[in-house]
């Protein structure tokens, strides 16, 4: 008599096995995104100014489609002399539209950014590697470690970047990988370049550097396809080139202030200070003990990277310049790794994190060969032993940054200008109007009125915001909101930090 129980057949076991993977990678990835959006209440503390310029704008355009000097859907905002980009603004004025104004939305739309690019950084290197683990361990402190988890918490345009250059590589990845240059991925890569060129400065110089490394992937078969996303990405160009001809000078006039390069310089002076700089942002002590001393951009305590991260980006690049070399995937990984720095290093800011901010990518694209190494079967119990202790390296490491960042983030209330809120809420508890905006650059302040009256509800017509060059003062008696020095007979209402409330005498 035949059983009548149930075969169950190898490829059911094998569905079963990948059904629970995937279910548990799924709740996985939902518990680091909780863990990785705690807090954004109140770390950072505040809103810095260049926040709310973006949120403010972001929240005109969602309103009115005008920006705050009244120019329709804007290619560039022009704030605080110099113009910002674009991409990250229109994200958020879709956000803003949907859901409304708030600085918990607005930060919490950089962390879904930020989050976003770990994942795709993950998925990325389990391509390469064929390892999911090497997608795990790469995605995970791409995801917790330092430099991309603090950009991923500001309302900056760069929060964006991340994401954007993850975009094209997992896609430029895809084309090499599967030899598919087809027409649809090179609108692909040619969107993705766009949106770097877009969305923050260092784009402009970076997008093309990126499609200029296309070339290493040139051969007969894909010549036309490169050609195609070459041709394509030039039309995305087409907009910031108009807008230069209509406004010359507009997009580099920030980049004159920040840079060593000027009209007396010499050639020799221009290619000594790159040279140097160049070499200072590779700076070990920045990357591994220091990080950027501007606590906006990172804790003080702890290195830009993991010494785990970068232990295992020296063994990568040793792999692949020893065996790797002929794939024209990881030759151009070194290429980016090598122009990412390029950027900030034409600025006289040592180690800034913001305009350093593709290099932890490469740097960390770089461990997926490493670790593939490590893991190879041939290897011996060294091999394991390492892997091992570099493995439980980036966890502690990782914690001890994760312990700092919530236990400092918070206390950091004068990088954020946290402070001007109560400034802001002494003058509108008055019944007094308008209330006058009198700012001393560089520190423009008004852009806070507006930008929290917006969250409060308040007219903007309650505000009137006075020339910043000191000819206009306040008239007698009026209710001002200033960053000049209160005169010696005002009658200060409020005063914190560099913002103060008070009656003009």
């Amino acid at each position: 008599m035949q059983s009548s129980t149930p075969r169950v057949s190898t490829q059911d076991l094998k569905s079963g096995t990948q059904f629970r993977r995937n279910l548990l990678l799924t709740a996985c990835i939902a518990l680091a995104f909780l863990f990785y959006t705690a807090n954004l209440r109140t770390n950072p503390p505040g809103f810095f100014l260049d926040e709310s310029s973006i949120a403010y704008n972001a929240y005109l355009i969602a309103q009115t489609g005008a920006d705050e000097h009244g120019v329709s859907f804007p290619l560039y905002f022009r704030a605080f002399g110099e113009y910002k980009n674009p991409a990250y603004i229109y994200l958020l004025a879709i956000v803003f539209k949907i859901f409304g104004p708030s600085i918990l939305l607005a930060r919490l739309t950089s962390a879904v950014l930020g989050f976003c690019a770990a994942l795709l950084l993950g998925r990325l290197a389990w391509l390469i590697s064929k390892r999911l683990y090497i997608g795990i361990f790469i995605g995970a402190v791409a995801m917790f470690g330092p430099w991309l988890f603090e950009i991923g918490r500001l309302v900056f345009e760069v929060s964006l970047f991340p994401f954007a250059l993850a975009l094209f590589l997992l896609w430029l990845n895809r084309a090499h990988d599967k030899g598919d240059w087809s027409t649809l991925l090179n609108l692909r890569l040619a969107f993705a370049l766009g949106l770097i060129t877009y969305t923050y400065s260092i784009g402009r110089l970076f997008a093309p550097l990126l499609a200029f490394g296309l070339i290493l992937f040139i051969t007969r078969r894909n010549i036309s396809g490169i050609f195609r996303t070459w041709a394509l990405y030039l039309l995305t160009l087409l907009p910031l080139l108009v807008f230069n001809l209509r406004h010359p000078g507009a997009l580099i006039a920030r980049f004159h202030d920040l840079s060593y390069i000027k009209p007396q310089s010499t050639l020799f002076e221009i290619v000594f200070n790159f040279i140097t700089h160049y070499i200072n942002n590779w700076s070990l002590r920045s990357l591994l003990i220091t990080g950027d001393v501007n606590a906006r951009h990172h804790i003080s305590g702890t290195g830009s990277i993991l010494l785990s991260v970068f232990i295992l980006f020296v063994i990568g690049l040793i792999v692949v310049v020893s065996l790797y070399r002929s794939d024209a995937w990881w030759r151009y990984v070194v290429y980016g790794l090598l122009v990412s720095v390029v950027p900030a290093s034409l600025t006289v800011d040592q180690f800034h994190t913001l305009r350093l901010t593709a290099f932890p990518i490469f740097m960390l694209l770089l461990n997926a060969p490493a670790l593939t190494w490590l893991m190879a079967e041939e290897r011996g119990s060294l091999q394991r032993k390492t892997l091992i202790a570099l493995s439980a390296l980036a966890f502690i490491q990782t914690a001890i940054f994760q312990y700092h960042f919530h236990r400092e983030g918070p206390q950091r209330f004068n990088y954020f200008e946290a402070q001007y809120v109560e400034v802001f809420g002494a003058a509108i508890a008055t019944p007094q109007r308008p209330i006058y905006l009198y700012d001393e650059p560089p520190l423009l302040g008004y852009i806070h009125a507006y930008w929290y009256a917006a969250l409060r509800g308040v007219s903007a017509s309650e505000f009137v915001h006075l020339p910043s060059d000191g000819k206009q003062p306040p008239p007698p008696g009026a209710l001002v909101i200033s960053t000049f020095a209160p005169c010696a007979d005002c009658r200060i209402i409020l005063r914190r930090a560099d913002y103060t409330t008070y009656i003009q005498p």
